[in-house]
């Protein structure tokens, strides 16, 4: 249901209900008494729809997820430029993030780390009290193309979708989810995940450092790569199964099966791995049959809305019908 245009049509012909009481007799003067009774009968009419509208505007959600607002996000990040973790980009793109979820109300606290002589900053951003259920992505892009032919892999990562498809993704979430009740809700952008084998870093530096936190955690839930416009979502290996078989069973509610595929097709080193080892449920949401990963051509005309829609759909009815559920399980 498209609310704004029915809404539209309704408030456009309710509002003539709001004509002077001197504008109408002199209309209706002009009238015979035939139009006269039938345009008594549509006003009466008119005045019983007004109320529709409202009704409408409550079931009409202003907080649904749009996938032009994440997209929106994707391509003000790309605008920027590559930002690889300690470089002068990355301060914009923290700078970005940070003031977008401060603008919907979420407490905001950036925590730094060093690794190897280079500065990183995790963002954390919560709302809500009690235990917590975490939703994780990396805001980093990789600094070389190394999937590139061998003479281009000198050349930064855009990371329309390697990066930024994430962080559009929680950043839409923090403007539609509403304050949990009985738990904390974390939103987590990680630095430096995206260095890994390069110089002899690992992967998910600032996810390690951010698991050794006390955020007193049931559940982890991280988000990469997830706005390829041929989304398939397989389970990953790695991924704790109940949770991960929670998120599909939403999905398919959703009707959504299609791009939620219930097989384990990888086993992949991401954020969710240094959580998992500490003994949180964690679970890794990515699409890795994607072909620019890792190559200069990850820009965003490769990332779609529909598909950074039907993930932050799904993230948001689970948060919503399941966090709770696993905050008091534990």
């Amino acid at each position: 249901m498209r609310c704004p245009i029915i809404l539209g049509h309704i408030l456009s012909i309710a509002g003539h209900s709001s004509h002077s009481q001197i504008g109408w007799k002199r209309w209706l003067s002009e009238l015979s008494l035939t139009w006269k009774g039938l345009l008594f009968s549509l006003i009466l009419a008119m005045r019983r729809v007004a109320p529709l509208s409202l009704v409408l505007l409550s079931a009409c959600s202003t907080h649904a997820f749009s996938g032009s607002k994440a997209f929106n996000h994707v391509r003000y990040l790309h605008s920027i430029g590559p930002h690889p973790v300690g470089s002068r980009a990355q301060e914009q793109a923290r700078d970005y993030i940070t003031q977008s979820l401060q603008t919907n109300g979420w407490q905001v606290q950036v925590n730094p780390f060093s690794y190897r002589g280079i500065q990183g900053f995790n963002i954390l951003a919560f709302k809500g009290d009690g235990p917590g259920i975490l939703l994780g992505t990396h805001y980093d892009t990789r600094p070389v193309s190394d999937r590139n032919p061998p003479h281009l892999q000198h050349m930064p990562v855009p990371g329309a979708n390697d990066g930024n498809s994430g962080t559009a993704v929680l950043l839409e979430l923090a403007r539609c989810l509403k304050e949990p009740e009985g738990f904390r809700l974390w939103l987590a952008f990680f630095d430096a995940e995206d260095r890994g084998n390069i110089e002899g870093w690992p992967f998910s530096v600032g996810a390690y450092f951010a698991s050794q936190l006390n955020l007193d955690l049931a559940a982890v839930i991280v988000v990469d790569m997830v706005g390829d416009a041929n989304l398939e979502i397989y389970q990953e290996a790695n991924s704790d199964r109940a949770l991960t078989e929670s998120i599909w069973r939403l999905a398919q509610e959703l009707g959504l099966s299609k791009y939620f595929i219930p097989q384990v097709k990888y086993s992949i080193i991401d954020d969710h791995l240094p959580f998992a080892s500490r003994g949180i449920p964690s679970a890794l949401l990515i699409d890795f049959d994607y072909p620019y990963w890792h190559t200069s051509n990850d820009t965003p005309d490769k990332v779609s809305p529909k598909s950074l829609e039907i993930v932050g759909s799904v993230l948001k009815a689970w948060v919503e019908k399941e966090g709770k559920r696993w905050t008091e399980k534990r």
